[in-house]
């Protein structure tokens, strides 16, 4: 060993070893450390001088170990223990059996043979007696004797299966039961284990069910064959399945609340019976019912009845009635009466025209087409206005059952956003109090609103402020299901508006409202532009039109004496002279003038001015009058290049 190399394979040591402690060589006599030779090696085990592998008298048999010589004796493997329990588990020994049970109060019996199967559990020793079911046997069934271990006598002895065998009689419970077979597995395993079987034997049978098979026997009857036109059976079996459709219609418009319906007709041909279904559109706005005649007989007049048919019977049996409707009844385009109801068949599917066509011999018309009503939609009657909101909510609410707002004019709104037409108005009714109240009425160009504002007068006692919300008001008289709001057209001076009774007449009104008549001339009537031009013309508000009048009319009537006012000093200042001046009156009395404006206003009129500019001139005015101040150049006047005439007359 000492001259083989280090290399796997070149040594001798104990691969297997577990145990690697060094045995104890050094201790300790009255306090002198003491060598002392170990008694074992590294791990416990045996120093080699010891071992018999290294015994130099091969001769002593005693201490010479023959595995040297003839090796390990190889060993069986042990099998592993398993217990009773588990090496018997759900193995079962069988017997059938039988006991004898009397019967002492029966005129036709004196006793019974009842058949039962015993049952020995391998695992735990025990038993139980279990008997089969037997139909109308006339006594409760199934465990007779519960799983358990069986005393065999009154020693307490227990039985064993060493004791169970064919042919004995087993003594449980005070019954006597008598052991005619087993089943393969309880022979096998009797006979492994050394037991010799008996002769297999017969039950005796029982007396009361032999004769229960014999009457059963006697009362049975044979089927008789019938014709082919009467054998229900054959039918039966040869047509099972097999059902001819039909559509059909119902026409009830004669009478009241009747209309026309279609329906399904099922004739069964394995019993000649008929179904008439319900469809799904008959089914809207009416009770379910799936089927409107269930499976039966249709008779073909179900009135026809026999003198001694008792009219307090419910229905109708076979007896009374003689005819039915059969396949050669139903055609298309005829007609049938389903209990007083007359249905008109329209159309069959493809199995039924080739039922008739192979079958019956009969080929079945083409479909019959009906022209359908066209479907009427009863339009909703709008309810009466309650005063609840306004009448647009309430019709929303009508609509739909989540109320929803009222759709608005969003174009409309978006293209008069901010623009309101100002009016003045004062009380029109016949308090004296009311007569120096004023009011200022904005009607709203993008949703219609009028907002009234009343001016606060000092040491009146009135106090001013919002005297009417944003809202829509009706007019007098109108209908309140469906109201008729006031809009634009109805403001102009000297007219009359009633508002929640409150009557109000308007008497002044702004520049804005004049531009917005002449930008939309359409929306408003003449008279209405009219007042409120004599209003504004009554103010002095519209002279730079004015002057634009007269230039215009001198422009198109020139006379001699030619002066430029719109470069002449003297022109310009001889007109601005005139117009200074100017009233309402001297524009009456000068019928040219009037003319002019006329003219001016049809034929020539002038460029409309942006709101913006407007709106600008309106709220730059400190004293909060109801006109623009000063004169807004290069959209208002129109400067006029010609040289124009201006005298007395023009």
């Amino acid at each position: 060993m000492e001259g083989l190399p280090k290399l796997p394979g070149f040594d001798f040591a104990n691969r297997l070893r577990q145990k690697h402690h060094v045995p104890q060589s050094f201790k300790y006599t009255k306090g002198y450390p003491v060598p002392e030779k170990p008694i074992c090696g590294i791990g416990g085990e045996l120093l080699n001088e010891d071992s018999i592998y290294f015994c130099t008298d091969q001769t002593d048999e005693v201490l010479y170990d023959p595995i040297l010589t003839y090796g390990r004796v190889r060993h069986l493997p042990v099998k592993p223990f398993r217990p009773h329990f588990v090496l018997y588990d759900q193995k079962t020994l069988k017997f059938s059996a039988f006991f004898r049970q009397g019967v002492p109060e029966s005129p036709r019996e004196t006793f019974r043979i009842r058949y039962v199967n015993i049952l020995y559990f391998l695992e735990d020793n025990s038993m139980t007696v279990l008997e089969p079911t037997v139909e109308n046997c006339g006594y409760p069934q199934g465990r007779l004797v519960r799983r358990g271990k069986i005393a065999k006598n009154c020693l307490g002895e227990l039985y064993s299966w060493k004791d169970l065998n064919i042919g004995i009689d087993l003594e449980i419970n005070g019954y006597v039961f008598h052991i005619t077979n087993c089943d393969p597995f309880t022979k096998e395993f009797l006979l492994s284990n050394g037991i010799e079987l008996n002769e297999m034997e017969f039950a005796p049978p029982d007396p009361a069910m032999n004769e229960r098979s014999i009457s059963a026997r006697q009362s049975f009857k044979h089927h008789k064959m019938y014709p082919v036109a009467e054998d229900k059976l054959r039918k039966y079996l040869e047509y099972q399945g097999k059902v001819l459709h039909f559509d059909c219609l119902l026409d009830e418009e004669d009478q009241p609340g009747g209309e026309k319906m279609t329906y399904k007709m099922f004739y069964f041909l394995e019993d000649d019976t008929v179904s008439i279904k319900e469809l799904k559109e008959n089914q809207e706005g009416r009770d379910y019912f799936p089927m409107m005649l269930r499976k039966q007989r249709l008779p073909k007049n179900w009135k026809d009845l026999p003198v001694t048919y008792p009219s307090i019977s419910m229905e109708l049996s076979s007896a009374e009635t003689s005819q039915y409707y059969s396949p050669r009844d139903l055609l298309v385009g005829g007609t049938i009466f389903v209990f007083g109801r007359k249905f008109l068949l329209l159309d069959c599917d493809q199995f039924t025209r080739r039922y008739y066509e192979r079958v019956l011999k009969i080929i079945q018309p083409d479909a019959v087409r009906v022209k359908s009503p066209e479907p009427r939609t009863p339009k909703p009657t709008l309810p009466i206005y309650l005063g609840l909101g306004t009448p647009e909510d309430s019709i929303a609410s009508h609509h739909s059952l989540v109320p929803r707002s009222p759709r608005k004019d969003v174009v409309t709104y978006l293209v008069n956003m901010n623009k309101h037409l100002r009016y003045g108005c004062v009380l029109d009714n016949a308090h004296p109090e009311d007569t120096i109240r004023k009011f200022v009425l904005s009607l709203s160009l993008a949703d219609g609103t009028i907002t009234i504002m009343e001016s606060t007068i000092r040491n009146s006692g009135i106090r001013g402020g919002r005297f009417l919300s944003p809202t829509k008001v009706w007019k007098p008289d109108c209908d309140p299901n469906a109201p008729e709001y006031y809009t634009a057209k109805d403001f102009y001076i000297g007219a009359i508006i009633i508002v929640h009774a409150h009557r109000f007449r308007i008497v002044s009104s702004d520049l804005y409202v004049y531009r917005y008549m002449q930008a939309h001339p359409e929306m408003f009537s003449t008279t209405a532009i009219e007042t409120v031009q004599a209003y504004l013309l009554a103010e002095g508000h519209l002279k730079e039109d004015l002057r634009q009048a007269i230039a215009e009319d001198c422009k198109r009537h020139p006379p001699e004496d030619v002066v430029d006012y719109a470069t002449e000093p003297r022109g310009i200042g001889e007109v601005d002279k005139r117009l200074e001046n100017f009233t309402l009156e001297d524009a009456k009395k000068d019928e040219q003038i009037m003319a002019a404006v006329a003219a001016a206003r049809h034929d020539c009129p002038s460029p409309v001015i942006p709101d913006e500019e407007i709106k600008k001139g309106y709220h730059s005015n400190e004293h909060g009058e109801l006109a623009l101040q000063g004169q807004i150049e290069g959209d208002e006047v129109v400067r006029v290049g010609k040289s124009v005439r201006f005298d007395d007359q023009c």
